[in-house]
């Protein structure tokens, strides 16, 4: 059975601001801070999260696959799918065919908490 991986993301008060730590996966030590809440607020979009549930059941071949898969157009997604990389929830496998070379996403996290400590 495969280890489960957790993403934990912590919004903390700080003088009636929010900011936004983000950790890899549990267990690790880094905080990483991206830009506060608006990081936060592109990061959990409705289009995102289509994205992940597409890439966890369907299991796209590449990122033309995946956006040809939820209707939407390749530079849009492939930005998505970037943010995504970013932020540790995704990876991208590099797989040849023939002379090209295309980008496989696969799901790296399978869980997000968010901590808002005020």
């Amino acid at each position: 059975m495969a280890k489960s991986k957790t993403r934990e993301i912590t919004l903390v008060d700080e003088e009636g601001a929010f900011n936004t730590f983000f950790k890899r996966f549990t267990g690790e030590s880094a905080d990483y801070d991206f830009e506060g809440v608006e990081a936060l607020r592109r990061l959990l979009s409705n289009e995102k999260a289509k994205l992940l549930h597409v890439i966890k059941t369907k299991k796209p071949n590449s990122i033309y696959s995946l956006a040809k898969t939820v209707k939407r157009d390749f530079k849009s997604v492939f930005e998505d799918i970037k943010l995504l990389e970013r932020f540790g929830f995704i990876e991208m496998i590099a797989e040849k065919t023939g002379k090209r070379e295309r980008l496989r996403p696969i799901l790296v996290a399978d869980t997000i908490h968010i901590n808002i400590k005020i």
